[in-house]
């Protein structure tokens, strides 16, 4: 019985051009028009406007993970349209799942998320203070143009003040896994189809 196989395979090709995507790096003119749809709607991507065209133009075409690291606000906030002063955190996880809804939808998800136990343990040479970081995260980007995509996308617009009224300070900078442990989901997705199939031929074959 093969065919359970075969719709398998078919399952995990549909999934990997999903998530890995087919274009290459960016062009001068998809930037230029990222960023100007940004300016567009008022947006922005943080402090550094020139750093992120610098990370843009320099696009090799393949996937990265961009680093996260959030201190929560503390206490009450006033909602953003009702003004009724709820907890802060709870803005912040607003905004988390609006964003982690599009970003899967690009081929990203979180590929890790860990909260702070304990103060800087090491930390030596031109290092800031604690600020008291809450979170840590490993966002996994499929590429360069899905970040710009996503920060030019105009439903952040409504939704940025939840971000930033719910974080009092945040650090974000794009890594390039070196050595991981982690079973990603190009392994597990192909090893739970393949189990499916199996399962599916023993029952009904």
């Amino acid at each position: 019985m093969w065919w359970p196989f075969a719709v398998a395979l078919m399952a995990y090709l549909l999934f990997r051009l999903w998530y890995d995507g087919v274009s290459g790096p960016l062009t001068a003119a998809e930037i230029d028009e990222g960023l100007a749809r940004i300016a567009a709607r008022g947006g922005s991507v943080g402090t550094e406007l020139g750093a992120f065209r610098g990370f843009l133009e320099a696009d090799d075409g393949r996937e990265f993970v961009m680093l996260n690291l959030v201190k929560f606000a503390s206490g009450m906030a006033p909602h953003p349209e009702t003004g009724e002063q709820v907890p802060a955190r709870s803005l912040m996880d607003h905004y988390s799942r609006h964003f982690i809804r599009r970003l899967v939808r690009r081929g990203g998800h979180p590929a890790l998320v860990a909260r702070k136990v304990g103060p800087y343990v090491d930390a030596w040479g031109d290092v800031q203070a604690d600020p008291g970081w809450s979170i840590m995260g490993y966002m996994r980007y499929r590429s360069r143009r899905d970040l710009l995509a996503l920060a030019a996308d105009p439903s952040f617009g409504p939704v940025h003040a939840y971000k930033a009224l719910g974080a009092a300070t945040t650090l974000s900078f794009p890594t390039q896994r070196v050595i991981s442990l982690f079973v990603g989901p190009r392994l597990w997705v192909a090893l739970v189809l393949l189990l499916l199939a199996a399962l599916w031929a023993l029952a009904f074959g």
